[in-house]
């Protein structure tokens, strides 16, 4: 080793040293999350005989066939939280197929429910998995700020962690450690900001009807079963009963940890590695649809280099070519998000 050293520029090991601590440093914030077992955390929600927990408790895998798809919930509802676990989706073909990893509680506010989702959106052979996040707050599905995007490795071939967080100042979208989204709660959202208690989901779906090309790519049963996994669960939250009116100090000091975790206040390295992400792998975003919205919404950030990349239907103006992953993500700050193979 002490050889290969002395051949090694000066320069490079520095290099070398900076990217491992910014990887150990940017790790640390999720390492440092409790993980909880599935049977104590979760109940399920439908497709019961298709919902496969470990031996050990700590993961599950959902199932969807020809006859039902499947998914669970938390046994709780949390007033603020940070929502997490690590999922490989299906391979192969995909088409047709939505797993999706959520909070809400749409099952008791019908029409006034609030909800933070990460949806992915199945592919034929060959092609990439693609997802969307939304946020609706107190019913508003009719102003719905749904954002879509590329990914920069294959969610089927291994684990990595997507999370949500929810404080009353703020929501933070994570893949891995890297921020991906971020919505700053402002006096003029009012009640579309998601303000009442709610609990985590996961399900696995037929969404034929539109989930890829419109809906011009169906799901094919000869691949079925089509299998999602899940494990390392971890919520960090204040449970509370959403039927009834949370006290101002009944959830503060959960709040206040919640708020001074280190997933809570992003770095500026992580903000650099947020506008990377955006720039290079969004293909859809609510706030440059001025169809949609000629005034956009208030939380929205315009920024005025990628507006000049997006038509006036929020989606850019030079379709990226599709590609295909590497087999590894390689890391650069926070993440590398480049050195992807053409197709």
């Amino acid at each position: 080793m002490d050889k290969l050293k002395n051949h090694m520029p000066a320069a490079f090991l520095l290099l070398l040293l900076h990217v491992l601590c910014l990887c150990i440093s940017h790790a640390a914030a999720f390492n440092d999350i409790s993980i909880i077992p599935f049977t104590q955390g979760f109940t399920t929600l439908f497709g019961e005989s298709n919902i496969i927990p470990s031996q050990d408790d700590q993961s599950v895998q959902l199932h969807l066939n020809q006859y039902t798809g499947s998914g669970f919930r938390s046994s709780d509802h949390y007033n603020h939280g940070f929502f997490s676990a690590k999922i490989k989706l299906p391979s192969d073909y995909t088409a047709g197929i939505v797993v999706a990893f959520y909070t809400t509680n749409g099952d008791l506010f019908k029409k006034t429910h609030d909800e933070l989702d990460f949806e992915f959106l199945g592919n034929i052979k060959g092609k990439a998995w693609r997802f969307q996040t939304n946020m609706y707050g107190n019913g508003s599905t009719h102003r719905g700020r749904e954002e879509r995007y590329y990914l920069w490795f294959d969610p089927s071939r291994e684990f990595h962690r997507y999370s949500i967080l929810w404080t009353t100042h703020n929501i933070i979208f994570y893949i891995d450690d890297v921020p991906i989204r971020e919505i700053v709660r402002n006096d003029e959202m009012g009640a579309d900001f998601p303000s009442k208690p709610m609990g985590l989901y996961a399900t696995i779906w037929d969404a034929s009807d539109w989930a890829t090309s419109g809906g011009k790519y169906r799901a094919n049963y000869k691949y079925a079963p089509f299998v999602a996994e899940f494990t390392d669960f971890a919520i960090h939250g204040c449970a509370a009963d959403p039927l009834e009116e949370v006290t101002a100090t009944e959830c503060a000091e959960r709040d206040d940890h919640l708020a001074g975790a280190d997933f809570a206040t992003l770095t500026q390295k992580q903000r650099l590695a947020m506008a990377k992400f955006r720039s290079k792998y969004i293909y859809y975003s609510y706030c440059y649809d001025t169809v949609r919205y000629p005034v956009p919404p208030s939380e929205c950030v315009i920024d005025p280099v990628m507006r000049q990349q997006f038509k006036e239907t929020g989606r850019p103006k030079f379709e990226r070519r599709h590609r295909r992953y590497k087999q590894k993500s390689e890391v650069m700050g926070a993440r590398n998000y480049g050195n992807q193979e053409e197709e």
